[in-house]
């Protein structure tokens, strides 16, 4: 092996003595350092290695000390080392030689070659580093050849070995394979896709054909599953065929998280292989053959064959392809043993929801086996149900198939029956009757419960709720029936002297599955045709939940039950989102129940139909009432259930959900606004608008038994409230006075003791309550009116009372995040001009009292903040880099809002405008540029505040020291090529400005006046600036154009705005960069590209005046077309570069 060459030793071993002289360490020596790195448990010891061994990697010797542990390694924990080490030198963005590249590959493949009994982690760990340098080295040419695509032929030579050879070539083919399809977020994505795509069109049939036939010579001899070598082999293959099928074959980079909506891209030229039977049937036989750890990867594979593309295949071929398809599936269900191992299972329900995925019902039915299978897979479906404890991840993909079978009913026009009239009720109740069921296995065994997880049970009904109204008739009559039954057996229970708390237990989940079932379905009649008896239907079945509410709401607080109210509050929401929200406008129209229903409008007749029922046994004859229930339980549960977090934040979920809409915008519907008069009417809500005290709401206390986390649930509260009571409070100001008159006497409170000795922790929860609360009403107040209205109570009226107490608990508790992110939050939510709120009268100095309160607190947690010294990295955000996004964000919003005039700062000596500047200076340089784009509430704070700076307030930037000014380009530089669009456009505008204030500064220099001198010496010194540093915008020139031609651009206008100005401003530099890259193509292609960047600059002339950039803008998009076909694979696209730069 090729070893790099370094100076005298001498030189290493004086500057690396401090890393426990690792590079003169014998083998022995290196051997235990890799032992205490993979297997010690003393963490400190492990440390110790991990940081020696580490700074193998950086040595000049790695490459020899790696060939040293290959080669005389004992353990095969060295050879690991080895090969990770291998890894990171090949992996790096300034790659090894090539002739050095070369060599490693090689040897490698000679070393396994050699050795194939070596342990399984070291061998994939060393494939894997052939697997890198061949992708990275895909287009790369020594003699006219491409030297690292000899790979595939060096495979088949191990293909020809024993079984460990072979099963080694496999691996590295499927390795290789995997590794083209992933995706270095650290490179370019362009490259990636071009490597990807030649790979694809290459060798990936090639590799596919390779491996099935591998898989034809496996059935074709006697398959001895006792022997370890064939199996592993038989494993490798079939990983080896799922990784083709796997394959990202347009970039299309699919999020795996949305598993059943796949569909595989195959290429048109694969087409043979798909329309022979035999290769289905090869994997289907496969399945029946293998033992359950390798027919589960059969069956993996054959969920990608049924996710083909559709446009594969004419409408024959697919019906063909989709029987064979079925036929297999209709085997397997005859033959269900494999279906006992839950990774077989787990498999086939993917494989059964991928097949409506991909294909209709209407041509599903059309398939000769389709009665019997569709029986087959109802019966797997109630068998699966009922069995809820087996793998109950995977009924998500059985419901998934029974949802898109019945969403799609009425689109099918074919007269062959569908037959789900027959089965989809018998789904419906396996699903409600195996769930209650469930409910005493779990209480007497002490099992999880499934109602604890609530995003799962959530998504299971969203996905019943379809299938449930199918033969609605069938679901509500069981409904009904167990409901009623279960309802009487709890109020036995209640009333029982001796109540046993293990039936009480059982008798309460059956309650809350049963009350979330009819939330489903009541909810259903949104995804579903439903008609007049079905809203009957629905009364019937609501009318039972509302009469256990009552039940359970009297008996508070002895009788209640957590699940129970949940199941409620998920009860509710459905309702007012089937016959409340929406359909008010219609059933306003209802009034009178009992006359004659024939005067009622047809349009109401169906709200008529449900509240017929609910008004015959609770009174309830229509929205009025219903919104009466729904306000008194919010009341009730924030009474009652103040401790309970998980009911609190369901509660007030749903109470935002309400209120929701109003007030003051503009596309607000009538029907909302006449929702929300009726709500502000209901005693229950005049009740929480006069009584928001923890008196009575416990939930707003601030004792010790809350936690501060359960704080957070107060902001929801009260911006629910506060917009409740804008729906009439109109110029009131008493009515205002009195609303906060609760958070007057605690802020009151607050000052007395902090004028005394204080309790530390009380103070600090009660003022965390009350920035909460307070943001909460600075969030729904988004009129001057009612904005005003609050201004004055914490700012004008008692100007300078309140806010001096949140800047001292900024002060004091600096590094407590649960203290400080509430005041800053609720700082930046005041100063947002949203819906010019803040646009006060021309005489008012409101808007500067403002601006200078939000300046002393930003510098006082700025200055605070930077005391903390150096953090862990799991403590930097919370700790730190929080706070910073949130000064950041409230100090673009002040910037941006258009409400104070800032040159009044200077004009009369107020430093409070340079303060929070330079305070922005301090906090931005104790932040690094990877930590800039690493957190994303960071960069999106950072960035847009930049942008605002440079459009507005360029003498501040120009005026930076060389260092800072230095640390914000190149922040600016990186963000160029961030994948989030709102960092990248942030830094293009913000580039714009600076380039055109630099423009425009060369423009007018020698015609200045004498009133625009300090102008001009801001000007001055940034041009100065970039004389000295040209490389800076240089840098950010290469960017941009390679963003233009290379990548997948989405937000080429921002990139068009600065990319003229910096061309103008590096003429010299842009030339070369054409040249550079006209160059580095084929000779045919030169000439066209030179055509490119001549018709780039056509027309376009030397300002940067609208008109002109607008030009440019337009050309560039032509450009950035012809750019692409010219690149475009046509003879040898290999041997485009693609980099503009080295």
């Amino acid at each position: 092996m090729t070893e790099i060459k370094g100076g005298k030793m001498a030189d290493y071993e004086d500057c690396l003595e401090h890393v426990f002289g690792v590079y003169r360490l014998s083998l022995a020596e290196l051997e235990l350092l890799c032992t205490h790195l993979y297997v010690e448990t003393d963490l400190s010891q492990r440390i110790e290695a991990e940081k020696a061994l580490l700074e193998l990697i950086d040595s000049p010797e790695c490459l020899s000390k790696c060939q040293l542990l290959l080669e005389q390694g004992t353990t095969s924990y060295a050879q690991l080392l080895a090969a990770t080490c291998l890894s990171k030198l090949t992996s790096r963005i300034s790659p090894l030689p090539i002739e050095q590249r070369i060599d490693i590959r090689n040897y490698i493949l000679n070393y396994v070659a050699s050795q194939p009994k070596l342990a399984p982690f070291v061998i994939q760990a060393l494939i894997q580093v052939i697997a890198k340098i061949t992708k990275l080295g895909w287009f790369e040419v020594q003699k006219d050849q491409f030297i690292f695509r000899e790979i595939i032929a060096d495979v088949k030579k191990f293909l020809q070995g024993t079984v460990e050879h072979c099963v080694i070539g496999v691996i590295i083919l499927s390795e290789l394979t995997q590794e083209m399809n992933l995706v270095d977020y650290s490179r370019p994505s362009a490259k990636h896709r071009k490597i990807a795509t030649s790979f694809r069109d290459t060798s990936l049939k090639d590799i596919f054909v390779l491996a099935c036939s591998l898989l034809k010579e496996v059935l074709s001899k006697p398959l001895n599953l006792q022997d370890q070598g064939q199996q592993n082999l038989v494993m490798q293959v079939l990983k080896l065929v799922l990784n083709c099928l796997s394959f990202d074959f347009i970039g299309s980079s699919a999020d795996e998280s949305a598993d059943d909506l796949c569909t595989v891209q195959i290429p048109t030229t694969w087409r043979t292989i798909f329309l022979e039977p035999e290769t289905l049937d090869l994997f289907f036989n496969l399945y029946h053959l293998l033992p359950p750890l390798l027919s589960q990867l059969a069956l993996s594979c054959l969920v990608q064959f049924a996710s083909t593309r559709r446009s594969l295949f004419s409408s024959p071929e697919r019906a063909t392809y989709l029987g064979n398809l079925i036929k297999g599936v209709k085997r397997i269900l005859e033959n269900p043993q494999g279906l006992s191992d839950p990774g077989n299972y787990h498999e086939f329900c993917r494989f059964l929801a991928r097949l409506k995925s991909n294909y209709q019902l209407g041509e599903l039915v059309m398939v000769k086996e389709y009665p019997e299978v569709i029986r087959l897979i109802a019966n797997f479906t109630i068998t699966s149900l009922q069995h809820w404890e087996f793998a109950p991840n995977s009924v998500h993909y059985l419901l998934t198939l029974w949802q898109r079978m019945v969403a799609s009913v009425p689109f099918v026009k074919s007269t062959e029956p569908h037959l789900l009239d027959t089965y989809a009720p018998e789904i419906t109740k396996a699903f409600i009757t195996s769930r209650l069921e469930a409910v005493a296995v779990v209480v007497r065994d002490h099992l999880d419960d499934p109602l604890d997880d609530t995003a799962t049970v959530f998504q299971q009904l969203e996905q019943l709720c379809t299938v449930s109204r199918c033969e609605y008739e069938k679901t509500c009559t069981l409904l009904v029936q167990l409901f009623d039954q279960n309802a009487q057996n709890y109020q036995k229970l209640l009333h029982s002297p001796s109540r046993i708390t293990v039936d009480m237990a059982i008798q309460e989940g059956r309650l809350a599955w049963l009350i979330y079932l009819v939330g489903t379905v009541v909810g259903g009649r949104l995804t579903y045709t439903s008609t007049d008896e079905h809203d009957v239907m629905d009364g019937e079945l609501s009318c039972r939940v509302f009469q256990l509410i009552s039940l359970m709401d009297t008996g508070l607080p002895q009788c209640s039950n957590e699940k129970i109210e949940l199941a409620i509050l998920w009860f509710l929401d459905q309702f007012r989102k089937t016959y409340v929200g929406d359909q008010l406008q219609r059933t306003s129209k209802v009034v009178h129940l009992r006359s004659d229903v024939s005067r009622v409008p047809e349009k109401a007749w169906k709200i008529v139909k449900v509240y017929a029922r609910m008004s015959e046994i609770l009174g309830i004859t229509g929205d009025n009432h219903v919104l009466e229930t729904f306000m008194t339980k919010i009341v009730t549960n924030l009474k009652y259930w103040g401790r309970c977090e998980p009911v609190i934040s369901r509660t007030l979920q749903f109470l935002n959900d309400l209120s929701v809409g109003y007030p003051f915008h503009y596309s607000l519907t009538s029907i909302t606004y006449i929702l929300l008069k009726k709500l502000v009417k209901i005693d229950a809500v005049k009740f929480m608008l006069k009584n928001h005290t923890s008196e009575h709401f416990p939930f707003l206390g601030i004792n010790d038994s809350y936690s501060l986390s359960d704080f957070r649930c107060r902001t929801t509260f009260y911006t629910a409230l506060t917009r409740l009571l804008m729906v009439d409070l109109g110029e009131d100001e008493d009515e205002f006075e009195n609303f906060m008159l609760p958070l007057t006497v605690s802020f009151e409170t607050v000052l007395q003791i902090f004028n005394n000795n204080f309790k530390q922790e009380d103070v600090k929860r009660m003022l965390i309550g009350l920035a909460r609360d307070l943001r909460g009403i600075a969030f729904a107040v988004n009129t001057k009116t009612s904005y005003t209205m609050l201004f004055d109570w914490i700012l004008y009226k008692r100007y300078p009372t309140y806010l001096p107490v949140l800047q001292r608990a900024i002060e004091q508790w600096y590094g407590e995040p649960a203290c400080t992110t509430p005041i800053l939050k609720l700082m930046a939510e005041l100063i947002q001009n949203r819906s010019q709120r803040l646009n006060f009268d021309v005489s008012s100095p409101n808007g500067i009292l403002l601006f200078r309160e939000a300046s002393k607190m930003i510098c006082t947690y700025g200055n605070q903040i930077l005391s903390l010294g150096s953090l862990s990295k799991d403590q930097i955000y919370p700790m730190k880099l929080k706070g910073i996004s949130i000064c950041y964000s409230a100090l673009k919003s002040a910037l941006c809002g258009n409400y104070v005039s800032f040159g009044v700062f200077k004009l009369y000596g107020d430093n409070h405008f340079d303060n929070v500047l330079q305070a922005f200076v301090k906090m931005l340089l104790s932040v690094s540029h990877s930590d800039l784009l690493q957190y994303r509430k960071l960069s999106q704070s950072y960035y847009p505040l930049l942008e605002c700076l440079t459009q507005d307030h360029m003498s501040f930037i120009a005026s930076l020291e060389p260092p800072v000014l230095l640390y914000v380009l190149t922040s600016m530089s990186e963000g160029l090529t961030s994948l989030d669009t709102v960092v990248s456009s942030s830094c293009c505008t913000s580039l714009d400005y600076i380039v055109t204030y630099l423009f425009k500064h060369i423009a007018k220099e020698g015609k200045k006046p004498l009133r625009c001198r300090e102008a001009t010496q801001a000007g001055q010194r940034l041009l100065h600036f970039m004389q000295q540093n040209p490389d800076v915008l240089q840098q950010m020139l290469s960017v941009l154009m390679n963003t233009i031609v290379f990548e997948d651009c989405r937000n080429q206008w921002s990139v068009s705005r600065p990319l003229l100005g910096l061309i103008l401003l590096n003429e010299k530099y842009f030339s070369e960069l054409r040249a550079s890259l006209i160059n580095s193509q084929p000779l045919p292609k030169q000439e066209v590209l030179a055509q490119c960047f001549r018709n780039l600059m056509e027309g376009v002339e030397q300002n940067l005046s609208i008109k002109n950039r607008d030009r440019f803008t337009q050309n560039l998009s032509v450009f950035r077309r012809d750019m692409a076909e010219a690149l475009r694979s046509d003879g040898h696209p290999e041997l485009c570069s693609l980099d503009m730069m080295s």
